[in-house]
């Protein structure tokens, strides 16, 4: 229960520091922090149905238990904690000069 608190404090955190670009491990050291002890292992990766965006989820075993995170790859390539928003049907009017 500890560490899904620690996840929600830190999805804050992601959205502030995507304003450089991560690499995907870069952002499973930072969540997960793997240890030789306690090594990460993807457990699927796949793309989502409707956007057809690519979806990672990746494990650690922790003593208590284990704790997963699925990491979403956005429009703009940057890998985040989060599904992309849906792309929705929008209506544009021609403005006049």
């Amino acid at each position: 229960m500890l560490a899904f608190k620690a996840i929600q404090e830190r999805v804050c955190e992601v959205t502030i520091m995507n304003s450089h670009q991560q690499t995907l491990r870069q952002l499973i050291e930072k969540w997960l922090s793997p240890t030789p002890a306690t090594p990460v292992r993807v457990t699927r990766f796949s793309r989502t149905r409707d956007s057809n965006r690519r979806y990672v989820c990746v494990e650690v075993a922790r003593s208590a238990c284990p704790v997963a995170i699925v990491f979403f790859r956005h429009g703009d390539g940057v890998w985040r904690v989060f599904p992309p928003d849906r792309e929705r049907p929008a209506m544009a009017c021609p403005q006049a000069a």
